[in-house]
């Protein structure tokens, strides 16, 4: 990680942690109308949550617009510029990037990242690995400086291209709007490997598509699951997912597990904010146990079609709020039959990766070893 970026991510996240303070005063009246709203929304949820003092609105550093259905978002983290081009490049990037059209009517888009400098033929061509960002399905964006550092360091230490999708973000566009983006990626993916005179050059000269992976960390976890689901409806060929990979992927329930009830007050997520973000992602009127965010309501309802999955690796931290539901998702895809690689470290905490170097080393390493051990069994 450059410097700049790291000077980036500790000011992020001395803001974070700053705005976890205890706070004296009653909760703002926002908060409690977001209470209400929820309460009115979740009726089959307890009815005494655990306490916190935390305005969402504030944490979250959003604002609800008049209209209720659009927010004014206060980014802490700034957004980056692609760098296309190697010869003003400065400082030196791991990896070039620059930004594709996906779908012009629903205004999204990629920003891809090549290896720097790029394989040379006749090497082997490279996997190409989807990659869904995070921030609870409202916030950031591919440009956004942690996610975009990110993607960059991992097209570089894989190596692969990345095509990381600017999916549209809620309550603008509530679920299932961002796994209707996904598929546009997937379909667009597939475009490039059918077609290699009209494709990307980057992709043309430089993608092996029979070794695709589906990737996102928090709600881009989420994301990738839904995206690898609707992909078994599809004839992607001659592109073929060889893998899913989810970092610290975000799902919940209206139960609360015993990590959520154990990290109320979490400095990257607390409860409130957790479920702020849950309230204007879902479809209107749903509550926690909805499908999209439910794992075990996943299982009833897609049933043997996750059996069909392709190999999943999944990443957890002790110190997340969510690390229960990732475990429960793991016992779900393996009580399928799918073959998982679960990493769940005792230490840490959601999205330690974006502000821990050597949880980013270890984490890219173990994806690393993952994609290299699928695609090699796919080539046996």
């Amino acid at each position: 990680m450059h410097a700049s970026t790291r000077d980036m991510t500790t000011k992020f996240y001395k803001t974070k942690t700053a705005s976890l303070k205890p706070n004296p005063l009653q909760p703002s009246i926002r908060f409690r109308s977001f209470f209400l709203f929820s309460q009115q929304q979740t009726m089959s949820e307890p009815q005494n949550p655990p306490s916190s003092s935390i305005d969402p609105f504030e944490f979250l550093k959003i604002k609800l617009n008049a209209d209720g259905r659009s927010l004014t978002r206060n980014y802490v983290v700034p957004t980056v510029p692609p760098s296309p081009d190697p010869t003003h490049d400065s400082p030196p990037q791991p990896a070039l990037s620059k930004d594709v059209p996906l779908n012009p009517a629903a205004a999204t888009s990629l920003r891809l990242f090549l290896p720097r400098p790029p394989p040379a033929p006749p090497a082997a061509k490279l996997p190409l690995l989807l990659y869904f960002h995070g921030g609870g399905f409202i916030l950031y964006h591919p440009s956004s400086l942690i996610f975009h550092h990110s993607c960059a360091a991992l097209a570089a230490a894989l190596p692969a291209v990345v095509a990381s999708v600017d999916y549209r973000l809620c309550p603008e566009h509530r679920l299932p709007a961002a796994y209707d983006d996904a598929l546009d990626a997937l379909l667009w993916a597939r475009a490039q490997a059918r077609d290699p005179a009209q494709a990307d050059p980057w992709l043309r000269d430089h993608v092996d598509f029979s070794k695709t992976f589906l990737m996102g960390s928090s709600a881009g976890g989420n994301i990738a699951c839904f995206a690898g689901l609707r992909a078994l409806d599809l004839d992607l060929s001659p592109l073929k997912i060889l893998g899913i990979v989810v970092n610290a992927p975000y799902f919940g329930g209206t139960q609360r597990s015993n990590s959520e009830l154990r990290l109320v007050n979490d400095r990257i997520l607390p409860l409130p904010a957790n479920d702020l973000m849950w309230s204007l992602s879902l479809p209107e009127g749903a509550d926690r146990d909805h499908v999209y965010c439910n794992p075990t309501v996943a299982d009833t309802v897609h049933a043997d079609k996750i059996g069909r999955l392709p190999r999943c690796f999944i990443n957890g931290y002790g110190g997340d709020p969510l690390v229960d539901k990732q475990k429960e998702l793991a016992g779900i895809l393996e009580a399928r039959g799918v073959h998982v690689e679960a990493h769940f470290a005792d230490d840490g905490y959601h999205a330690v990766e974006i502000f821990d170097p050597a949880k980013a080393l270890a984490l890219c390493d173990n994806i690393k070893k993952f994609i290299l051990s699928a695609t090699t069994q796919s080539s046996m």
